[in-house]
């Protein structure tokens, strides 16, 4: 399959207007030429720094711009998100990913970044940021400092975009994007699907992720998550066949990269979460909370993984003949030791 990077709004609206299974399993023979069947890389996501953001993201709970039950955090030790991603990587994770609520990073926390980084990938796992907007400078400093990829998400439409956020421009998105990959890293972008956006919109987002110069290697599709206190809170609901077709047209679009099923899964039922899997998702973050909103518990995940015959990284360390019945008790056993709201974990969107 050839793979592509001038893709028009009117051909993905075709995708999309496929009869569903025909998509699926366009999707799936696609995700087959490229991916391993029946795996799913896992990551996890820590907010190391929330809340107080001047950005005025309208999904967003951490800008400053909106009253919601947020609080404002300094940057988090270096010792206590390297506690947690040693915790991720026992649970099973590959990838630790790093969240600031920040414009942009300042010069006197590179620092502490980069001793995170190297902290991090001296534990065998690959790291991934999301701090805002870079200059060149930046980004080679973390990029010379060994993290592996940065999230940076262009989040809908060019044509949408000023109804969602007016303190940072799209093209700004699209130079931290440029000076990231001249850097040498690795891309993570993608969108939210559910803000008032249209049909359209959804597609000229794919569009400009698959237009760039190089596929993102990591394709966040988030569905948007409620927040009170936010312009957003009382969003009209996404129809969930709509999104499961977002991640069958993504896959067909940018056949290499690895799309995720980021914030929103809480509110996906398993058989929406298996549809998406079948549509080429391929990808999730695991965890309780995504910087401040909820996700779905790790042993939840686990049970879907098994019931679906899906070797993550999780499963393939359970023994074969494990029963429902002993993970319900592993499940017990992990929920009496879960960490409190006080913890350092936060759920929230990418």
């Amino acid at each position: 399959m050839e793979t592509r990077h001038n893709w028009t709004v009117a051909e993905v609206n075709a995708l999309l207007e496929k009869p569903f299974m025909d998509l699926l399993f366009e999707a799936q023979l696609v995700h087959r030429q490229f991916h391993p069947n029946n795996y799913v890389q896992v990551s996890t996501l820590l907010s190391i720094k929330t809340g107080a953001c001047p950005e005025d993201c309208k999904y967003c709970p951490q800008s400053a711009h909106y009253r919601t039950d947020v609080d404002k955090e300094r940057l988090m030790e270096v010792e206590r998100v390297l506690d947690a991603a040693q915790k991720a990587k026992n649970s099973g994770s590959t990838r630790f990913c790093m969240g600031a609520a920040w414009k942009n990073p300042k010069a006197r926390d590179m620092p502490l970044l980069k001793e995170m980084i190297s902290g991090v990938k001296g534990m065998g796992l690959e790291t991934c940021m999301t701090l805002g907007m870079l200059d060149s400078e930046q980004a080679k400093e973390l990029a010379d400092a060994g993290l592996d990829y940065y999230n940076h998400n262009l989040d809908t439409s060019p044509e949408f975009y000023g109804n969602i956020i007016t303190t940072r421009t799209y093209q700004d998105r699209l130079d931290t994007l440029s000076h990231v990959r001249d850097a040498g890293m690795k891309i993570c972008s993608g969108g939210i699907i559910g803000m008032g956006e249209s049909t359209n919109d959804r597609a000229g987002l794919l569009v400009e992720l698959a237009n760039l110069p190089v596929h993102p290697e990591s394709v966040p599709i988030n569905m948007l998550v409620k927040v009170k206190g936010t312009p957003l809170e009382t969003a009209e609901d996404v129809e969930p066949f709509d999104f499961v077709r977002l991640i069958a047209v993504a896959r067909i679009m940018m056949p290499q990269s690895a799309v995720r099923l980021s914030a929103g899964r809480e509110n996906m039922n398993e058989q929406m979460q298996a549809l998406c899997f079948m549509a080429g998702a391929n990808s999730i973050f695991y965890g309780c909370k995504l910087l401040t909103t909820p996700n779905p518990a790790e042993d939840s995940d686990m049970m879907l993984f098994k019931k679906l015959g899906i070797n993550s990284q999780q499963v393939a360390q359970k023994p074969d003949e494990i029963t429902e019945n002993e993970l319900l008790d592993r499940v017990v056993e992990r929920v009496a030791a879960r960490p409190t709201a006080d913890d350092i974990f936060y759920d929230a969107s990418v």
